[in-house]
């Protein structure tokens, strides 16, 4: 998607005399060059190991009673040694793709054989220690080998610690989820850093989400709602605004912090419109929707499509549940349709002329 549109951009260029036809050509073979972030052989690779490791465990809970104890014990770390050895060959041989899909199956075996040994020898513990040590293994294995599909594994097994049954375990309190969650997001954000793997940050984002989810789900008041929506609000505008001490950092993760940020902000004000009942504090919580949809817009309009976007989402909706709340109430359901129409109309005008003003404000900075 990106070569097709940067081909038609050099294309254009170079119609309008910008650079000449060489500089393009060059531009477009460095591109071509670079080592692409999608391989359908590495996902074939990695699709193979879970499907390896899925086999391994069946193949070993299907002749469980069969296999003597010392052969389970044996095969096991046989087959997570064995895959760890051969992701650390493929590494030093410069395979890094290859060797992703044999450190996951290690990872995948190690979590296999935690459950395997603590069954086999009927050792005390439970679903969620057995889950954080998984997880705790698979980040001892990015970090050894500086590997970003593992790092991806440690992102997803931390949702099956959060996800664990831990009101079951004699081990924690009710509150471990208050600081766990938070904790290990931080971790899989360091992880990214470490090993380059910049998408796996979205599931560090998406478990901030579920933890505050899980804390309103806790605490269900209009308190928690205003909380979570500053909360969201002052990360944004560390994220977004220039003048922030933490603008620098957040640009250097992506459009992905203010996204995530804005997302914290506006869930927290659709939480505060289910808490309120009467229409004039609907009213208001609806008017700090707009103005909060306004300023994703205004401030990142221009360098983040994902906000832009949500914000343009998030004003039309407002704006026609503001309207069928109050205009809709008194004129009936045909004539709120057609005021809806109208009021549609208006903010694609809106959203055209604002589109055009930041166009010609970037052309103009460019300039």
């Amino acid at each position: 998607m990106y070569r097709g549109r940067l081909e038609r951009d050099l294309k254009h260029w170079t119609a309008q005399g910008l650079i000449d036809a060489a500089t393009a050509g060059s531009l477009l073979r460095e591109y071509d060059s670079r080592e692409s972030a999608f391989s359908l052989g590495r996902v074939l690779m990695i699709i193979a190991a879970l499907l390896v490791s899925a086999a391994v465990l069946l193949l070993v809970a299907a002749n469980w009673e069969a296999i003597p104890r010392l052969v389970r014990l044996v095969g096991i770390v046989a087959v997570i040694w064995g895959a760890y050895l051969a992701g650390g060959l493929l590494i030093l041989r410069g395979a890094e793709r290859f060797a992703g899909a044999f450190l996951i199956l290690s990872t995948l075996a190690f979590g296999g054989a935690i459950a395997l040994v603590g069954q086999m020898y009927h050792l005390s513990g439970d679903a969620f220690q057995a889950a954080l040590v998984w997880f705790a293994g698979a980040v001892v294995t990015a970090v050894l080998f500086r590997s970003g599909a593992v790092a991806a594994v440690a992102g997803f097994l931390a949702f099956v610690v959060a996800g664990a049954d831990w009101t079951q375990s004699y081990s924690v309190d009710d509150t471990v989820l208050l600081w766990l969650m938070p904790l290990m997001a931080v971790i899989v954000i360091l992880l990214v850093r470490y090993t380059g793997a910049d998408r796996v940050r979205h599931l560090a984002y998406l478990l901030l989400l579920v933890w505050l989810a899980y804390l309103y789900g806790e605490n269900e008041t209009p308190a928690a709602a205003i909380a979570i929506a500053a909360f969201g609000a002052v990360a944004y505008l560390a994220a977004a605004l220039p003048q922030s001490p933490l603008h620098a950092l957040a640009r250097s993760a992506g459009a992905a912090p203010a996204f995530y940020a804005y997302l914290v902000l506006l869930l927290g004000l659709l939480a505060l419109h289910s808490e309120f009942d009467s229409v004039e504090q609907r009213l208001f919580v609806g008017i700090v929707t707009l103005g909060a949809a306004i300023l994703g817009i205004a401030l990142s309009g221009k360098e983040n499509g994902a906000v832009r976007y949500l914000g343009y989402v998030v004003f039309a909706a407002e704006t026609l549940y503001l309207a069928s709340e109050t205009i809709g109430s008194i004129i009936g359901t045909s004539g709120f349709f057609l005021v809806a129409g109208f009021v549609v109309a208006l903010i694609a005008w809106a959203v055209i002329a604002l589109e055009r003003r930041l166009s010609h404000a970037g052309t103009k900075a460019e300039a």
